[in-house]
């Protein structure tokens, strides 16, 4: 049997929801084989961020590099990247291994407003890893800072999404429309822009949808579906973790990441 090999580089979360554990997570409920190269520890749970420590860029290679030289991943996933040391270990790795698949999901602001990127770094996130990417996922707040445009409504997240991926020449899928009573992403890919809509699902229990959503695309990527397959698909496990009903937590809890394994 082949199993598909996708490497997760990105953020710890304690809690279990988002980062590292949640890609792995979804990762495996969208059939591949996951791995993993931590770019910073968090002290977080459903409530919110304590503390957090950041890797040291040889020890984020020294990961990566492990990786690819044993069992060379299909696709790879990036997340969280807080630094501009780390970002460049990031870009010269990926430069140097080829990498053919590469869905970057550029969490900068994590729900209770901990600041996940410093300051310096975000333009050089954009500079080194978008143009090293198939696909970007952006969220609301990610778009804006990424376009430098204020983002409230589908004309303008639909502008800012074409803004970007012109500029860095890869497709970028923008999640949310600006609407909280809607649940459609809107991709920007040159002549195949399109909006995938979705169905708002009533749930406090939102903890790392986002990151679940890119994972699914990188997992789908490395199965062989095409982009909008890939989409497709992930909206489909994304709907499913969040209308599971699980309940974790005092805060904005997980989704439920293996629903569709029971």
């Amino acid at each position: 049997m082949e199993l598909k090999t996708v490497l997760t580089i990105g953020g710890s979360d304690s809690s279990g929801g988002a980062g590292i554990q949640g890609d792995i997570k979804t990762l495996l409920a969208n059939g591949v084989y996951a791995m993993s190269a931590i770019t910073t520890l968090t002290a977080q749970n459903t409530t919110g961020f304590r503390a957090y420590m950041d890797v040291t860029a040889d020890f984020l290679g020294n990961q990566i590099d492990m990786v690819f030289e044993d069992i060379p991943p299909v696709a790879v996933k990036i997340g969280t990247i807080p630094t501009r040391d780390l970002i460049i270990t990031v870009a010269e790795r990926l430069k140097s291994y080829g990498a053919k698949i590469v869905v970057a999901d550029p969490v900068t602001i994590a729900n209770d407003g901990t600041k996940l990127i410093e300051a310096d770094a975000v333009g050089l996130y954009a500079e080194q890893i978008f143009p090293l990417s198939n696909l970007i996922t952006l969220g609301l707040k990610e778009l804006e800072i990424f376009s430098g445009d204020k983002v409230s409504n589908r004309q303008e997240v639909s502008d800012a999404a074409k803004k970007i991926s012109e500029k860095y020449s890869c497709a970028v899928l923008a999640k949310g429309s600006g609407d909280e009573n809607d649940a459609s992403e809107f991709l920007a890919n040159g002549q195949d822009a399109r909006w995938f809509r979705g169905k708002k699902v009533d749930t406090k229990n939102t903890h790392g949808a986002g990151t679940a959503l890119s994972s699914a695309i990188a997992a789908n990527l490395a199965k062989g579906l095409n982009l909008i397959q890939s989409i497709d698909e992930a909206k489909k496990y994304l709907t499913g973790a969040l209308s599971s009903g699980l309940t974790l937590g005092k805060g904005v809890g997980p989704i439920d990441h293996g629903w569709n394994l029971k």
